[in-house]
């Protein structure tokens, strides 16, 4: 009987600790987007980067990187986080424009108005930033028209 009763708690611990791993696992999208929230991105890089490992077609968790390589000057780092967003939706609106401004400011111009176009195309409702890339866009284009 004690054996039993042994046997039955030991079950139960590894089932409650193995309910918290999975939660911890599936929860690190959570803990890193309140991390940026903080303002905490060096330690919210790492959870998304986690989550990443766990859920590879997360296109918030890119997204969350790209920011957080934007605000770090990481250009290199923004572009592929923000590219491997596009490619798990390609109508994300964030990662079109933020890759767009990304563009305007390496001044390709080409790839920066086909996102501007596409930007144009899926923004239906809220499109305050169109103007915004629209403005940013013009001002570095050649005047002699050679884009």
């Amino acid at each position: 009987m004690k054996i039993k009763k042994f046997l039955t708690q030991i079950l139960i611990l590894c089932l409650f600790f193995a309910s918290t791993a999975a939660a911890d696992k599936n929860n690190y999208f959570d803990q890193g987007k309140k991390l940026y929230e903080k303002k905490m991105f060096d330690e919210s890089k790492i959870f998304f980067e986690k989550d990443i490992v766990h859920n590879p077609l997360n296109e918030s968790a890119y997204l969350y990187l790209a920011k957080i390589f934007n605000k770090s000057s990481n250009f290199e780092q923004e572009e592929v986080n923000l590219n491997n967003t596009l490619l798990i939706n390609p109508d994300n609106r964030d990662a079109i424009y933020m890759l767009a401004i990304l563009k305007i400011e390496k001044s390709d111009y080409k790839k920066a108005k086909e996102l501007l176009d596409k930007y144009v195309l899926i923004c239906k409702n809220d499109c305050s930033k169109k103007s915004e890339m629209e403005i940013k866009y013009n001002k570095i284009v050649p005047k002699d028209g050679k884009k």
